[in-house]
């Protein structure tokens, strides 16, 4: 017992050492208490809500212990892998200390007096604190529970003694030593099934000698030996680093753990939706992961459905649903386009006065958040959109607009696919068909795109474009029967009125 004590009172004051530094920063969010009725004190805690909170959105909650340490450290990692889209925004609850060594053991030792408190504190978490959130909250139903060293201790016991309170427990060098290995040994009677639908311990430790001394050795044979198949578990031992360090690796790789298939970008697939002519096969482009399925009659895939591929010949009417079914379901949601059975556009003649080279384009500037109507504009300039035309050549990059007009000319009769990318928004039609609608403040990086059967001669074609902030791009092509990758429309195929 004694070298128990020795062990635990090192790493409390280690523990202390790395938090202290992280308080000089101020903690970001809101202040707020509970008067707990169950630890008989006055509890605070800090709730930092994600950027663009949305009370109408339902947010995962993850809850961090030792909060006043980590607050800081754990928001910036967080934001950084939801930045790389690895996991969703979630609600942030801080928990503060008042008795650290007392709440988060699970069981006296005469060595440290009033310790073993943990069963209360996980009491005032399920009874108190938690309600509270849910309440004054928008919450998923999803909670994360964080600790380090003796409240990575606490996370464990809390896995193992209200498994149904959080969903995952990540825990950082976990002082599962604790009391003679008292944790690990009581995972070897706890672990069942029961504790494995929907949930995901990570334990973040110290390599090779470092897991031996906190414990984690031994839980991960239990692990190995009793996890029920549901539970998702990982053990990671991370060389060159200390007691304090391991908190960076070990909340980046755990989060990215719990959230693994997440996806915040719906599936894309190309054409998008468009018009079939009846009996002719099409093809719909898809390149991704690869388990993503589909159905044509508009049910939800499952793994028995059609593997999407590449390219995928479709035929007729068809409502095409997509799924990936490698992402977390609950995020995932299915990506549906239309195509149905019609006529192929009507050609018109060659028109008279026009001259290949370009469009006509006219210019204008204003501010606006929506494509403006540009009849009811005074145009800056015109000209023809030719080999020199750009973007970067009017004397506005931000707060103008452009309107084109002319005509393409269709040389072979098919489907055609057509792409319209843009910052900020944008209209494509032809003749009076209003094809593809990009309108709106967005950047470039996902274009739309749509199916259409054409016959061989000329079309009105017409182009509304607006850019307000940022960056400016315009980008138009298309896919002509028979060819699998998109281009320009050729400046011979491109006609302006004269």
């Amino acid at each position: 017992m004694k070298r128990s004590f020795t062990c635990c009172a090192l790493f409390i004051i280690s523990s202390l050492i790395v938090c202290s530094g992280a308080t000089a920063r101020e903690l970001p969010g809101k202040r707020d208490s509970l008067q707990s009725t169950v630890l008989k004190e006055d509890r605070a805690f800090q709730v930092l809500l994600p950027e663009n909170f949305d009370p109408g959105q339902q947010y995962d909650v993850l809850y961090i212990l030792d909060g006043d340490g980590n607050l800081n450290t754990i928001a910036d990692i967080q934001q950084f892998a939801q930045n790389e889209t690895f996991m969703p925004p979630v609600i942030m609850v801080a928990v503060f200390n008042t008795n650290r060594d007392r709440d988060m053991t699970p069981t006296h030792v005469d060595q440290l007096p009033g310790s073993g408190g943990a069963d209360k504190f996980l009491s005032f978490l399920k009874n108190e604190l938690v309600p509270y959130i849910n309440k004054k909250y928008p919450v998923s139903g999803t909670n994360l529970l964080y600790g380090h060293s003796l409240t990575g201790l606490f996370s464990v016991y809390a896995f193992l003694a209200e498994p149904q309170l959080f969903n995952y427990y990540l825990a950082v060098d976990p002082s599962l030593w604790w009391d003679s290995n008292y944790v690990d040994k009581l995972a070897a009677d706890k672990l069942n099934a029961s504790l494995g639908k929907g949930k995901a311990l990570f334990i973040g430790g110290r390599d090779d000698a470092g897991l031996k001394q906190m414990g984690i050795t031994d839980m991960d044979a239990v692990l190995k030996s009793k996890a029920p198949k549901d539970l998702n578990w990982k053990i990671v031992g991370y060389p060159d680093e200390h007691h304090g360090s391991l908190r960076l690796k070990s909340v980046y790789d755990g989060l990215k753990f719990f959230y693994n298939g997440y996806s915040s970008a719906p599936i894309v697939f190309h054409p998008m939706s468009g018009i079939v002519l009846k009996d002719t096969p099409y093809k719909v482009y898809y390149f991704g992961q690869s388990q993503v399925r589909y159905t044509v009659d508009g049910s939800e895939p499952t793994p028995s459905s059609t593997q999407m591929l590449p390219g995928n010949s479709l035929m007729n009417n068809v409502k095409l649903t997509v799924k990936d079914l490698n992402r977390m379901d609950r995020f995932n949601k299915s990506t549906v386009g239309e195509f149905k059975i019609g006529n192929a556009f009507p050609a018109i003649e060659k028109p008279k006065n026009i001259t290949p080279g370009g469009l006509n384009y006219t210019y204008y500037e204003g501010h606006w958040d929506a494509l403006p109507d540009f009849r009811k504009l005074k145009p800056v300039q015109s000209g023809i959109t030719d080999k020199d035309f750009g973007l970067s050549k009017f004397p506005r990059s931000i707060d103008f607009g452009l309107l084109m007009e002319g005509y393409i000319e269709i040389q072979q009769a098919g489907h055609y696919i057509l792409l319209l990318d843009s910052d900020d928004g944008a209209k494509l039609y032809l003749g009076d068909h209003l094809l593809i609608d990009y309108d709106g403040l967005h950047g470039n990086g996902r274009p739309k795109t749509y199916l259409v059967p054409l016959e061989k001669g000329f079309y009105p074609v017409r182009l509304e474009y607006f850019q307000q902030g940022g960056g400016s791009q315009l980008m138009v092509m298309y896919v002509p029967p028979g060819e699998e990758q998109p281009r320009p429309v050729p400046f011979e195929l491109q006609y302006s009125k004269h």
